[in-house]
């Protein structure tokens, strides 16, 4: 069950949601994002802050790490920041991105690189990222979803995916953005889920904002809770489509808390992180519907 233990600290939280919720805010586009002052500020209070364990990485993009080193000296963090390295100058810079990430061990800790992949991925890409990116720090590659619906450029999609997932890195689902185009249908994040689950590699996922699915206003966001449920039943041969289409967080949490501890290894097994620029950490939604103390 997806609960503490009796005498366990009652701030702990479950396993299940452990270490989560990353924060994406230095990827917006620089014109409506907050300052890295800003989001450094809220990302250190809400890690060190009553729901912390839910807190997973700092997102930030290669251009803006100086900025951000700057900030974290200025700050003097508790502990360093997980960081994840978005490449968006070329995989040429990251060398010396993580050179200076290793040289500030007080302040940041590298865990994933993180890159998009051109349509036509293939092992020799693969391969040549796999030689930027040290042993430790996990490679993350994101096969771009086609922007159209053609079964043909799905499966190619698709392809991408397992191409990446069997070449040892971890796939990134783009759940969510700017353009309608970036929100998958269902179906693309059923087909996507029963790839690495026949992979059994872990994925990482962009875009979530919210906990519960919602279909408000003809704008179609996926949950984190519906992704949670999902890849619990993909793994055990359940309806993975009705659990992504589900609005009923009071359902879905009910759900969650039946896991046993096996299900929820195997969850996180699979889904790593997800990727959100939360204002907060949505840590009130889930205490919410009962999932955290």
């Amino acid at each position: 069950m997806v609960t503490t233990a009796a005498g366990a600290d009652p701030w702990a939280i479950p396993p299940l949601f452990s270490q989560l919720v990353d924060d994406t805010s230095l990827l917006q586009p620089r014109s409506v994002a907050p300052g890295v002052d800003a989001v450094v500020s809220r990302y250190l209070s809400a890690r060190d802050g009553r729901y912390g364990g839910l807190v997973g990485q700092l997102v930030c993009p290669v251009s803006r790490l100086p900025a951000l080193v700057q900030e974290l000296a200025r700050s003097v963090p508790s502990r360093p920041v997980d960081v994840s390295l978005v490449v968006d100058t070329g995989l040429g810079a990251v060398p010396k991105a993580l050179s200076t990430v290793f040289s500030r061990s007080s302040l940041l800790t590298p865990r994933t690189v993180e890159t998009a992949a051109p349509p036509d991925v293939d092992a020799v890409w693969l391969e040549r990222v796999s030689e930027f990116v040290p042993e430790d720090v996990v490679a993350v590659v994101e096969p771009r979803r086609p922007a159209g619906i053609e079964p043909a450029d799905i499966s190619a999609w698709l392809r991408a995916v397992r191409r990446v997932a069997e070449h040892g890195c971890a796939p990134k689902l783009r759940c969510g953005g700017p353009r309608a185009s970036d929100v998958p249908s269902v179906a693309e994040v059923e087909e996507f889920l029963h790839v690495v689950v026949d992979t059994g590699r872990p994925f990482t996922t962009l875009g979530l904002r919210q906990v519960v699915r919602s279909e408000h206003d003809d704008q179609r966001r996926h949950g984190i809770l519906n992704l949670l449920v999902g890849v619990a039943r993909a793994l055990s041969g359940g309806d993975v489509r009705e659990a992504l289409e589900s609005t009923d967080g009071a359902a879905l949490a009910k759900e969650i808390t039946g896991l046993s501890e096996r299900s929820v290894k195997g969850v996180r097994g699979l889904l790593s992180r997800c990727g959100t620029d939360p204002e907060p950490v949505p840590a009130t939604q889930l205490a919410g519907l009962g999932l955290l103390a």
